[in-house]
């Protein structure tokens, strides 16, 4: 099989996986959080928007529909539908690395396909580190391209690179590449982790190259290790138990996504929560700890997979939980949800008070 085939092989193999496997690791820290109830809100809950902005757009919602496919003739209906309702909704939306799209052209259509059905809204494209790396900011204009994106996505897979049979385990050159590409890119930069979560630190190297937004992807949602421990069973037809034991064991890997938040957040650049984003309560809760937008991949899959009409219900009822939020809090927008009050136990409060250098980044 030649390289750009295996490419959107693989791709098939990671939809098939999500949608039939547990890939679903570990604790995301929302459920520490418990927001402080008004019992006497001054608004019409009926009344009130859900609306934000965005890096310059107005969207419907802080739900970003996340990355998830692309790259397989397989994946263009999925993500027809994913394009459909955010086009419909006014939603921001990315969509999956466009690697198998850029070596094989014929690959196109099954990313653009989002654009053609949501042409008014907020697209992010999507690129790894590493292809950047190694192809420059060509390959970057050419995703951005493809899909009139609107941003592009620069996704961290590290640990997925070091679990994935054919990995690639060299990260040298990444960060100077990342900085080249914020200089030269005519659209925003996010830089984006894929499970395992960023440090204060991290985010603030990221600012500091210049990206425009940081997007979490914590640990507590899905895991690429395990994803990649089921694929092992299946690649040159073999179970390959060695890489399938190390998937299993990094599958507890990562900073969990309200951790990662509470860290980024205190960067002071735009952030978008994502990792294990499973309400529109954990939305509201990702707002409150200051997410510009909470992304979800996952839980829209498989109403993708059954339809526009599927999707469309499952997001009505997650709006519905956040607008609930939203008035249960007393507040009347969006943008008022930073200063509602909350608690925060268990673990995650233990974590978060022995970040080191605490008193820097804390309340």
């Amino acid at each position: 099989m030649n390289r750009r085939n295996f490419t959107s092989s693989r791709k098939l193999d990671h939809l098939r996986i999500c949608l039939d496997k547990s890939i679903e690791s570990g604790n995301t820290g929302f459920d520490d959080i418990r927001l402080v109830h008004e019992a006497l809100p001054d608004c019409n809950m009926d009344s009130l928007s859900i609306k934000t902005k965005f890096l310059g757009h107005e969207l419907g919602s802080p739900l970003f529909i996340s990355a998830m496919t692309g790259g397989h003739p397989e994946t263009k209906d999925v993500n027809a539908v994913l394009g459909e309702i955010a086009g419909e909704l006014g939603l921001g939306i990315g969509v999956g690395s466009q690697r198998a799209a850029i070596e094989n052209p014929e690959l196109a259509d099954t990313f653009s396909v989002v654009r053609d059905k949501a042409p008014d809204t907020f697209i992010a494209g999507n690129l790894g580190i590493v292809q950047l790396k190694e192809h420059g900011v060509e390959w970057a204009e050419q995703a951005v391209e493809m899909i009139d994106a609107d941003a592009l996505a620069i996704h961290l897979n590290f640990l997925q690179e070091a679990i994935q049979p054919e990995g690639d385990h060299d990260a040298s050159g990444c960060y100077a590449a990342l900085r080249e590409l914020c200089r030269e890119l005519k659209v925003p930069v996010i830089v984006k982790e894929t499970g395992s979560g960023i440090s204060y630190e991290t985010g603030l190297r990221c600012y500091g190259a210049g990206a425009a937004c940081v997007d979490v992807g914590g640990y507590g949602g899905s895991s690429w290790a395990l994803i990649e421990s089921h694929r092992s069973g299946s690649v040159n037809g073999r179970e390959d138990l060695h890489l399938k034991g190390l998937g299993e064991r990094f599958g507890e890997w990562g900073v969990p996504t309200v951790v990662s938040l509470y860290e980024v957040a205190r960067c002071g650049g735009p952030v978008l929560a994502s990792g294990g984003v499973r309400s529109g309560t954990d939305i509201a809760k990702a707002l409150v700890l200051g997410a510009n937008l909470a992304g979800m991949a996952l839980p829209l899959l498989k109403p993708a997979c059954e339809g526009p009409d599927t999707l469309r219900e499952v997001i009505r009822d997650i709006h519905q939980e956040l607008r609930i939020s939203l008035f249960l809090t007393g507040k009347t927008r969006i943008s008022e949800l930073p200063q509602a009050r909350w608690y925060l136990t268990g673990k995650t409060r233990e974590m978060i008070e022995n970040i080191p250098g605490g008193d820097r980044i804390g309340d």
